[in-house]
């Protein structure tokens, strides 16, 4: 089960794939995930709408050419794309913020980050401290905010849903949680960003032992999340999985890229 799920990170998650995946600008129907939470995003990538009666959020926002299609999904689910309040970002690749400087223009919303994020966002993707820099596409600027700590709690209405910081993928990977409800019946979902260790040639984690010490972290915290429902920036890797799950994948990836490197 644990390689299948690596061999599937592989393939959906390399920036020399991600370059020429034909899937990432598939339409898909937009649909619930549960309650007020919605998928409004393309084959293979996310956009996460969760809305109120004052607005509403929008988690991600996938490559500039799928604009129209996460506009149109909106819409189609009977929302308005101008209610959009905030735009939140899980990591500042093209595939997951390449048309957020769109969405924010015909939305009026704000982009929110943490400081990190937003350095990469408002960088277009071109952030040296990138494992990925120098093969991940550059995109857009984006001008977003970096007001988001761990822990912080992004509010539109009734709406409340609290950031974990999660660096590994990217410097600035960022996870959400938040509560939806059918009815009485409520479910904690967990939107929890790419876990992944894929770097650029020349990049060495083990270069960098502070960042892998943070990276390491991460798995713990996701772990821990509250996560009735498990939600990704790509919807096939976290699909039928639990927070846990997902992040022993992810610390099997990096330890086996660190032995890599090691030579072993």
């Amino acid at each position: 089960m644990r390689r299948t799920l690596l061999a599937l990170a592989a393939c959906t998650a390399m920036p020399a794939i991600a370059a020429m995946n034909p899937l990432w600008t598939q339409p898909v129907e937009p649909h619930a995930i549960y309650g007020n939470t919605y998928f409004v995003g393309t084959k293979g990538l996310s956009a996460i709408l969760v809305t109120s009666p004052q607005g509403h959020v929008l988690i991600d926002a996938p490559m500039a050419q799928n604009v129209a299609i996460v506009e149109a999904n909106i819409r189609k689910l009977g929302f308005r794309v101008e209610d959009i309040k905030v735009i939140l970002n899980s990591h500042a690749h093209f595939d997951h913020a390449g048309g957020m400087a769109a969405l924010a223009k015909d939305s009026g919303a704000t982009v929110r980050a943490t400081a990190a994020g937003a350095k990469e966002l408002r960088l277009g993707g071109d952030d040296p401290d990138d494992p990925q820099h120098g093969e991940a596409p550059l995109y857009a600027t984006v001008d977003a905010k970096g007001d988001i700590a761990d822990g912080t709690v992004v509010r539109v209405g009734a709406l409340a849903l609290t950031a974990h910081v999660t660096p590994g993928h990217t410097v600035g990977g960022t996870a959400w949680t938040w509560q939806s409800c059918d009815a009485n019946n409520c479910r904690q979902i967990a939107y929890v960003d790419s876990l992944f260790a894929f770097s650029a040639d020349g990049y060495r984690y083990s270069d960098h032992p502070a960042f892998v010490a943070d990276y390491r972290k991460t798995f713990d915290r996701v772990a821990a999340l509250p996560c009735d429902i498990l939600v990704t920036p790509h919807p096939e890797q976290g699909d039928g999985k639990t927070c846990k799950e997902y992040a022993a994948a992810g610390r099997e990836r990096l330890e086996e890229k660190l032995k890599q490197e090691a030579g072993k």
